[in-house]
């Protein structure tokens, strides 16, 4: 995906439409909307119910009128008109003016590597739908090396790993671009699910959607390293035959058993992506290492275990969730200044 350096400092707005939170920055501003990407409507008179953090709550416990919907999957939005809605209820009166006073407000969107035309479309869609007369595309995986503060405008090899809500992507980048990059259907929901399915198996047991989370922090030591010391772990939830709260002693290897699976589909894919670069930029990533972001980065025990398995050094970014949103301000900001690849040379 081809954007201009030069279009994008004449924006005045960043957007980020993830899966699991929409982020939006306004230029000299900041973040000013860093909510969850969840709407609850009235499916009687189609009326907004809760928006952000309110609707997430909601999430399991609402009466049949009254659906939690979520606009963004994987990274694209798949309901036009419900995101316009949710971006438009999120943010604050400033932002509103700026976009309604001024007619040729320009407005850059993340969106995934690769993504088609009908996922590029309906993220320009969302936000023309909200007064914006121009939008800029910028590729997320680009955008979260640059907020993570990688050297991407060098002639040196970064390696990024965006481990989102749905999806993952790998990238090595360099000059500015692109060298190898792949997606994969993998993330921190996916673990979760792994998690559920192995208790629904085993124990015949559901849990709350929040809970399957907080089994992360019970395994894994203060270090985060897999496996955490020998013992079970207690989980209340509700029993699949009689449906009557229920609460069972899982050890503590089953959860990282359970998990193997989808993150042995991201090491396929890291080394997928190093097969795919020259030897010069391999070796770079030696020193460089892998930068660890986006919102399920801060999962404990990931860091360590893509580690062991790539035997390179995984840093996770001081703030992983909001990498690319900060990438694209700094773009809009004109801090990014990558090299000119190709210019004549004076002699």
């Amino acid at each position: 995906m081809n954007f201009s350096y030069e279009q994008l400092r004449r924006c005045t707005v960043a957007v980020d439409l993830g899966a699991d939170r929409t982020r939006v920055y306004l230029k000299q501003s900041g973040i000013v909307v860093d909510e969850p990407s969840v709407v609850a409507v009235n499916t009687r008179s189609g009326a907004l119910i809760a928006v952000g953090a309110p609707a997430e709550r909601m999430t399991g416990r609402t009466p049949p009128f009254i659906k939690v919907v979520r606009p963004v999957a994987d990274g694209t939005v798949n309901d036009v008109q419900m995101a316009q809605r949710m971006v438009r209820a999120l943010v604050g009166e400033k932002v509103r003016r700026a976009w309604r006073y001024r007619p040729l407000v320009r407005a850059a969107v993340c969106v995934p590597h690769e993504a088609d035309p009908l996922a590029q479309r309906a993220a320009a869609q969302t936000l023309a739908g909200l007064g914006c007369r121009r939008v800029e595309l910028v590729d997320g995986l680009v955008a979260a090396a640059v907020g993570c503060g990688l050297p991407v405008e060098q002639p040196e090899a970064t390696m990024i790993v965006l481990f989102g809500a749905q999806t993952t992507q790998v990238a090595v980048l360099s000059l500015g671009s692109i060298v190898a990059a792949t997606c994969v259907p993998v993330g921190g929901e996916t673990l979760d699910l792994a998690i559920g399915r192995h208790l629904r198996n085993r124990y015949g047991l559901t849990l709350p959607t929040q809970a399957v989370r907080a089994l992360h922090q019970q395994t894994t030591d203060e270090a985060g390293r897999f496996p955490a010391e020998p013992g079970a772990v207690v989980v209340h939830g509700r029993d699949i035959g009689t449906g009557l709260a229920r609460t069972v002693q899982m050890a503590a290897h089953e959860v990282h058993a359970a998990v193997h699976g989808p993150i042995m589909t991201v090491l396929d894919a890291i080394r997928a992506v190093l097969h795919r670069c020259a030897p010069d930029l391999v070796a770079d990533l030696v020193d460089q290492g892998v930068m660890l972001a986006g919102s399920s980065a801060l999962l404990p025990g990931l860091d360590e275990r893509l580690r062991q398995a790539t035997s390179m050094t995984v840093r996770v970014a001081d703030d992983p969730a909001a990498g690319a949103v900060k990438g694209v301000a700094a773009m809009i900001e004109g801090r990014v200044r990558p090299l000119v690849v190709g210019a004549d040379i004076a002699p």
